[in-house]
C-alpha cells in the first residue's frame, strides 16, 4: 500500500514538521512494516510553469518528426515574450495548455535545463511529459495537456503536486484494513495520540423501494449489496488533476472519471467498488454461483471459463462480472472518444466472502486490487458509505444527478464478541499493563469494551482477524510497543540426563557409523509409486498408510510405514552422481495406523484442552515406533592394494 503523506494529513492533523521518516518510525512502532519512504520531486527546481501553445512549425528533413513551437508562459521568463521550444511529441496542438520547464530549472534525476541548439533551432526550455517529471504512469507517456482553465504562467510544481513523500507499506494478510487510507490513518492517529477524521462517517440515505433491482441468491457468499444510480453524467468530464495525482502516487493509472472515482474511494475506504454502464445492464442485477463452463469476458479482454465455485454478478443475459475480482467487458464504462460515452451509471458496493474471492482469484490467476482486499477481509459496514462517496464525487465532478432510489440487500448477522480476562494481556506479555491500559488500547483499535474483571469485547467490523483473546492481547502489546517488552530468560529445571530410549538411539547410530555406514536423513512422506517399486503385495500391511489432509506434495501424500523408500532414493541419487560404493543408514519414526483412521480434531486456543479432548486427539494418532534401516551398493572394500 502506497500512502502519500499529503493525503494522510487530511485525516490526521500531523505536526507540520513531521517528515515521512518520522511517520515511518511511528508506524513501525505499532507493528506496520514500512519498507521505504519515497521522496517525490527530490532535487526538483523551477521555474516549471503552465504554458499555452501559440504556434507549431513542422521541421522537415529529419529522421523523426520534429516541431518548433512558440509557447506563452506569461511573465515566468522575465520578458513576457513567447518561449521558443523544440519538441518531438505530437499529442498536443495549438491552443493547448502544457507544462513548460524553463532554462535554469532542474528536473528529477539532476537533469539541468539550459537553452541549447538542436535541429537547426535554439530550444529555450522543454515541454514536459509525465515521465520527465517522475509523475508515474498516466497511460499516455506523452506531453501533459492540462485543462484549459489553468492560468498561463502558474506554478506547475504546486499545481501537479510534484513534491511529496510516499510511504510504501507491506501489509500482512491479517491486516487487510491497512490496504486503505482509512486504515493507515487510524494506525497513525493511534501512534501519535491524535484524533482521526474517519472518511467513512457520511450521511447515507436510508434504503427504499425505488433503487435498482438486485437479487442475491447466495447470502453466505454475499451478505451485503448496495446499489446506487447516478444519471446525467457529462461524457466530456475528466478526472481533475488532484484526483489523478493521488491515484498515480498510490501506484494506480488514471483511466476515466467514473473508473478513477471508484478506484479513489477504494483506496480511501478500502471498499472495492464497480460502476456499470446502466444502458448496458439488462434487467435486475443478480449475485449467484456460476454454472460450470459458463463464459465471461472480463475487462482485461480475456474470455474466461467459469467454475461452479465462482461467484458472479449477472443480469438477464448471464454473467456481467466476476464478483470481487473484475467486471465484465459487456457493461464497461465507455470513454467519450469511443462514442457517445456513458451518462448513466449503476454503482455497486458489496461485501463478499473472503475465501470465495481468494479461491476465484487464484483459479483464474487474476490478482486484482479488489481481490487483494476482499481475500484479506473488507469492512462490511462500509458498503453504503463507499457508495455514497462515489455518488457525491460523480455529482461534483461530472455534473450528474443522484437518483433517490437506494438499494441495500443485507443478510442477518451480528457483531463478534470475545470475552477476555482484563489481565490476560499481562499474562501473555509478562508486563503489568493494568485494566485501564487494556481497555484504552482496545477502544483505540475500535472495540467496544464492557465489564470489570472479565471484559466483553465487541470487535469492530473492519477487523475480521480478531477472533480470540490472544488476538486482543496482541493488539494491546503492539500498541504499547514490542520494544518495551522485557527480555527474561526462562529458568529450566535441572536435567536428569538422557532417557533409555535416547541412549539406545545413540548407541545404534554410533555402532552403524563406526561400522562404516553414513547417516542419511529423509522426509517421512511417501507415495503409492514408491510402494509399487518395492514390489509389495496389495494386502501387505506396509501399504496401509496414514494420508495427510494437506500434504506438501500431491505425489507423496502419506506418511511412511518403512524407511526403505527414502534410503533407496538417496542411494539412487548418489549413484547417479558417481558414488557407486555406498553404505547408508537411517534411524527414524515410521507411522503405523491403529484401528479406523480419523481426522484429528482442532483444539481450542482460549483455554487448556480437557483430558477427554487430549485423549481423543491421542487416539487419532498412528503408532510411531523408531526403526533402523540400511542400504548398500557396490564394493564392500575398495579394489587394489589399499582395499
Amino acid at each position: 500500500m502506497r500512502v502519500p503523506l499529503s493525503w494522510l494529513r487530511e485525516y490526521v492533523d500531523l505536526p507540520a514538521t513531521e517528515t515521512g521518516r518520522d511517520v515511518q518510525a511511528k508506524l513501525v512502532g505499532v507493528g506496520l512494516e514500512v519498507e521505504t519512504v519515497e521522496q517525490l520531486g527530490a532535487g526538483l527546481k523551477g521555474p516549471l510553469v503552465v504554458g499555452k501553445v501559440l504556434t507549431i512549425e513542422e521541421l522537415e528533413g529529419f529522421k523523426k518528426p520534429i516541431r518548433f513551437c512558440t509557447v506563452d508562459v506569461g511573465q515566468a521568463n522575465g520578458t513576457g515574450e513567447p518561449q521558443e521550444i523544440v519538441c518531438g511529441a505530437r499529442n498536443f496542438a495549438v491552443g493547448d495548455k502544457v507544462v513548460v520547464v524553463l532554462p535554469g530549472a532542474v528536473l528529477p534525476g539532476d537533469f539541468a535545463i539550459a537553452a541549447r541548439k538542436t535541429y537547426g533551432k535554439t530550444s529555450h526550455g522543454m515541454i514536459c511529459s509525465t515521465d520527465e517529471l517522475g509523475m508515474g504512469d498516466d497511460g499516455t507517456h506523452g506531453i501533459i495537456v492540462l485543462p484549459p482553465e489553468h492560468e498561463v504562467g502558474a506554478d506547475a510544481i504546486e499545481l501537479l503536486e510534484l513534491v511529496d513523500e510516499v510511504l510504501d507499506i507491506a501489509v500482512t494478510p491479517d491486516r487487510g484494513y491497512c490496504l486503505s487510507m482509512r486504515g493507515i490513518a487510524r494506525e497513525t492517529a493511534i501512534a501519535y495520540g491524535l484524533p482521526l477524521r474517519d472518511p467513512a462517517l457520511l450521511d447515507v440515505p436510508a434504503p427504499n423501494a425505488f433503487g435498482y433491482s438486485v437479487q442475491v441468491f447466495d447470502p453466505l457468499a454475499c451478505d451485503r449489496f448496495t446499489a446506487r444510480t447516478v444519471t446525467g453524467l457529462s461524457p466530456e468530464a475528466r478526472s481533475p488533476i488532484w484526483l489523478q495525482r493521488r491515484l498515480q502516487k498510490a501506484g494506480m493509472r488514471p483511466i476515466s472519471l467514473a473508473v478513477d472515482v471508484t478506484n479513489y474511494v477504494m483506496l480511501e475506504l478500502g471498499q472495492p467498488l464497480h460502476a456499470y454502464d446502466r444502458s448496458l445492464v439488462q434487467g435486475a442485477i443478480g449475485v449467484r454461483r456460476a454454472q460450470q463452463g459458463e463464459k465471461l469476458k472480463t475487462l482485461d479482454g480475456t474470455e474466461r471459463t467459469l467454475d461452479a465455485e465462482d461467484l458472479v454478478i449477472t443480469d438477464e443475459r448471464g454473467p456481467i462480472g466476476l464478483a470481487g475480482v473484475m467486471g465484465g467487458a459487456n457493461t464497461e464504462i465507455a470513454d467519450h472518444e469511443e462514442g457517445a460515452g456513458t451518462t448513466d451509471v449503476v454503482v455497486e458496493a458489496a461485501h463478499f466472502d473472503a475465501l470465495t474471492i481468494g479461491r476465484t482469484a487464484r483459479r483464474h490467476k487474476l490478482s486484482s486490487e479488489a481481490a487483494k482486499r476482499f481475500e484479506r477481509g473488507v469492512d462490511p459496514q462500509a458498503t453504503s458509505a463507499a457508495a455514497q462517496r462515489v455518488v457525491d464525487l460523480l455529482v461534483l465532478l461530472a455534473g450528474g444527478t443522484a437518483e433517490q432510489g437506494v438499494t441495500e440487500v443485507i443478510a442477518p448477522g451480528a457483531p463478534r464478541t470475545i470475552t477476555i480476562p482484563a489481565d490476560h494481556p499481562d499474562k501473555v506479555a509478562g508486563v503489568a499493563y493494568g485494566r485501564e491500559t487494556v481497555v484504552r488500547r482496545l477502544q483505540q483499535v475500535g472495540c467496544d469494551v464492557y465489564g470489570q474483571d472479565d471484559l466483553t469485547v465487541t470487535v469492530p467490523s473492519w477487523r475480521p482477524d480478531l477472533t480470540d483473546p490472544n488476538d486482543l492481547a496482541e493488539e494491546v502489546i503492539r500498541l504499547e510497543g514490542y520494544e518495551n517488552l522485557p527480555s527474561t530468560l526462562p529458568k529450566p529445571p535441572a536435567g536428569r540426563g538422557l532417557t533409555e530410549r535416547q541412549r539406545t538411539h545413540r548407541r545404534v547410530g554410533r555402532a552403524l557409523a563406526g561400522a562404516g555406514y553414513v547417516e542419511a536423513l529423509n522426509y517421512p512422506f511417501v507415495g503409492e509409486a514408491a510402494l509399487d517399486q518395492l514390489g509389495l503385495d496389495e494386502d501387505d500391511p506396509a501399504r496401509r498408510v496414514v494420508t495427510l489432509v494437506n500434504p506438501l506434495s500431491d505425489e507423496e501424500p502419506a506418511l511412511r510405514t518403512t524407511l526403505l523408500p527414502g534410503l533407496l532414493s538417496a542411494l539412487r541419487r548418489n549413484d547417479g552422481r558417481g558414488s557407486h560404493d555406498l553404505a547408508l543408514f537411517e534411524t527414524g519414526l515410521v507411522f503405523l495406523p491403529q484401528g479406523d483412521l480419523r481426522v484429528a480434531t482442532r483444539l481450542p486456543v482460549d483455554r487448556r484442552p480437557t483430558d477427554e479432548e487430549i485423549a481423543t486427539l491421542t487416539a487419532a494418532l498412528p503408532h510411531q515406533p523408531r526403526h533402523a534401516a540400511v542400504v548398500l551398493a557396490g564394493a564392500r572394500e575398495q579394489s587394489g592394494w589399499w582395499g
